[in-house]
């Protein structure tokens, strides 16, 4: 007798359809996994035994049982192969149905000793692949039908048992079951970590014209941002107000953030679609495995990734291990980082605008404008401090701020005049990006950040006098070609939020300053708004 389900082994964020098959036939008893399993799936097969007969179906103790896991060359792991495992064997040894409507499912869910099921983790990523190669029914443990439920044009059974997946797929009368149990990885307490942030505004933040700015044109391009200056200046206090000057996340951007943060672990059962850019400031001692991702058994995406299509905020940025600096070249040039590990390969998405924020110096009391600071660091400990700031990373970051503490508490004299909110911020990011989605229509890129070099250049150029004015930046060596794109970048940008048909010598000229760390006159600033 044979039958065959279908499954979803996770490498990274990409789902690969595996069919599940079993043969049993006369021979040899026992049973054999083949198909570059691990040991949770070998294990499985003393797992489905158990389910099965406590299930009141028979294991075929007096056959050869083969279990194929096809394609044979792709890894698969994960103790969510169970449901298929045992529903193709009581296809292939009972006759209580025709083996011909597994077909039809793809099969998700760990089982206990007892036939009952268990969540696993990224339900919706595989559920997304199943779609893609065009099957139409999925079964899941009953609390992750919800997240399953979120792709469109797929039929998602939740079930509670292996007796529920048979009804299921059967069409007959549905048996009870107890609920499945929650995972133990459940918050025990819940208390105000990122929701606080909901409650800040930019207008909270007096003065700092010239950083706010730079705020508005990196969430505007999603463009990467560097804060330097001494403690106390407000450097996390702009990082924390940017997930609230960005647009809300569209149907797509929200499953592919579901997706991200099913793999991880911390999409909660029920929970509604995070329709919020996410914000991410892991600790300075964070772990590798922690920032980047990785882990034991299954790869798990890191804090880089968790941030995806939101912020992710690096406070004390010199202070990270420098293996972990190196690593973040990737994420920051290409939107996504890999990992390697063995003979095992993972992909994650990291598209996120990364913000770091440094002191001058160990102590953060050095200010090079005052000679009466009280930095007690030698030139020594400065200059390999501010060693990290430079080089690969920083030709990666798009713009650069010096933010200077606030004389008076940055007080604004003038009592008529009110700092912008966020939403008024918000409102005008929108209308920019809605300008590059327009621009970036029919391609793979949605905002400034995203756009390649050479397609910037072949279909996007600025005016001939600004583009003229980049090359001598480069050829003079002021800039190298990594900056000059960023630069470009940066510019249509600057042309979006004025609302410009193409960026020309003042848009440069900003971009310019923006990556140069050097304060942007006030006058600069507010006559740009004026001609608007």
């Amino acid at each position: 007798m044979f039958a065959r389900t279908s499954t979803v082994s996770l490498i990274g964020a990409v789902g690969h359809v595996i069919d599940v098959q079993v043969d049993a036939s006369p021979g040899v008893v026992g049973a054999k996994v083949v198909g570059r399993a691990d040991t949770s799936i070998n294990e499985a097969r003393e797992r489905c035994r158990s389910a099965m007969e406590n299930s009141n179906f028979r294991w075929p103790s007096d056959k050869r049982l083969t279990i194929l896991l096809s394609p044979a060359d792709i890894p698969k792991r994960g103790p969510h192969f169970d449901l298929a495992i045992a529903m193709a064997v009581i296809g292939a040894s009972e006759a209580q149905f025709p083996t011909e409507l597994l077909a039809d499912w793809a099969m998700i869910g760990e089982l206990t000793l007892d036939g009952q099921l268990r969540s696993v983790l990224g339900a919706l990523p595989m559920v997304m692949a199943v779609a893609a190669r065009g099957i139409s029914k999925v079964i899941v443990p009953e609390p992750q039908a919800a997240e399953a439920a979120l792709v469109e044009g797929i039929k998602v059974v939740g079930v509670r048992s292996l007796r529920q997946a048979i009804a299921a797929v059967t069409e007959t009368e549905w048996p009870e079951a107890p609920e499945v149990a929650p995972d133990s990885g459940e918050p025990l307490i819940r208390w105000r970590g990122e929701e606080r942030l909901q409650d800040t505004d930019l207008a909270d933040l007096l003065g700092m014209e010239d950083a706010k700015f730079a705020l508005e044109v990196a969430a505007s391009g999603g463009h990467h941002l560097m804060f330097t200056g001494p403690k106390g200046a407000g450097k996390t206090s702009l990082a924390e107000r940017l997930p609230t000057i960005l647009p809300d996340l569209d149907r797509d951007e929200q499953l592919e953030l579901a997706a991200v943060h099913s793999l991880a672990g911390g999409l909660q059962p029920g929970a509604p679609l995070i329709s919020r850019p996410p914000f991410r400031s892991p600790h300075h001692s964070a772990s590798r495995t922690a920032i980047l991702g990785g882990g034991t058994g299954r790869v798990r995406p890191g804090e880089v990734s968790k941030a995806h299509l939101g912020v992710l905020f690096l406070d004390e940025f010199p202070l990270l291990p420098t293996d972990i600096i190196e690593a973040l070249r990737q994420p920051l040039e290409s939107g996504e980082i890999s990992l390697s590990r063995g003979e095992d390969e993972a992909t994650f998405p990291a598209r996120g605008i990364v913000v770091l924020a440094a002191n001058p110096c160990p102590c953060g009391e050095y200010h090079p404008a005052n000679r009466d600071n009280p930095c007690i660091c030698t030139e020594v400990r400065r200059r390999d401090y501010r060693r990290k700031l430079s080089g690969p990373i920083a030709d990666r970051i798009d713009i650069a701020r010096f933010v200077e503490p606030q004389l008076g508490g940055g007080l604004i004299l003038d009592p008529t005049r009110r700092p912008d909110s966020s939403q008024l911020v918000r409102e005008r990011v929108q209308a920019a990006r809605l300008r590059q989605q327009t621009r970036y229509a029919g391609t793979d890129w949605r905002i400034n950040a995203h756009v390649p070099s050479a397609a910037l250049r072949e279909r996007w150029p600025m005016e001939m006098a600004a583009m003229q004015a980049l090359d001598v930046e480069v050829h003079l060596g002021r800039i190298t070609r990594r900056g000059a794109t960023r630069a470009h970048r940066l510019a249509w940008t600057l042309a979006d939020m004025r609302g410009l048909p193409q960026p020309g010598a003042a848009e440069l000229a900003i971009a310019l300053a923006l990556r140069s760390a050097k304060p942007l006159d006030q006058a600069v600033v507010e006559h740009f708004w004026s001609v608007a």
